[in-house]
């Protein structure tokens, strides 16, 4: 993965950003090249469990099904606890730049987690701190990973589905 080729979309819903999963899906893109950040709301669940990689959690909160089909597309899950946003549910290769900053205690420019590890895939400041901030509202942040090529391909798939956003950056 060029970690420094991604295409950004931000979608108002779970619905929309799984749409917009499965027409990439459809046009043959490894979603092992995905990534999704969500916040998870446990106000009518409990969670009750947690399995990472080709398995999935028991419940998941409100979106449950949401987030356990997901996790059946994309490649490796994670739950972190973020002071500021909350509970966030991360797929795909955006979790090890994420673990990767938390165990080095990285913070770039005044960023936590998240935003460093935005930053290290080549998101420029003012655009983590926009996706942040859709975090914090319940919105949905998806992230296509690759060449060149697949950058090109993604802007052009993902502006045809119900995206608020859609940057294209490296």
């Amino acid at each position: 993965m060029n970690e420094r080729n991604s295409t950004v979309a931000v979608y108002p819903s779970h619905a929309e950003a799984e749409g917009a999963i499965k027409e990439l899906q459809k046009s043959g893109f490894d979603m092992k090249k995905l990534s999704l950040i969500g916040r998870d709301y446990h106000t009518k669940e409990h969670v009750v469990g947690y399995y990472n990689t080709g398995d999935r959690a028991l419940a998941w909160g409100q979106y449950g099904a949401f987030w356990g089909g997901i996790w059946g597309l994309l490649f490796g899950s994670a739950f972190f606890w973020v002071p500021g946003i909350g509970p966030l549910l991360v797929a795909g290769p955006l979790i090890t730049s994420i673990v990767g900053a938390l165990e080095g205690a990285v913070v770039v420019g005044g960023l936590g987690a998240i935003g460093g590890s935005l930053a290290s895939i080549g998101i420029p400041k003012d655009s983590i701190l926009r996706y942040e901030t859709a975090l914090k509202t319940g919105k949905f942040v998806l992230i296509v990973h690759g060449t060149v090529d697949d950058k090109v391909r993604a802007v052009e798939i993902l502006r045809r589905t119900h995206s608020e956003v859609v940057e294209c950056l490296g």
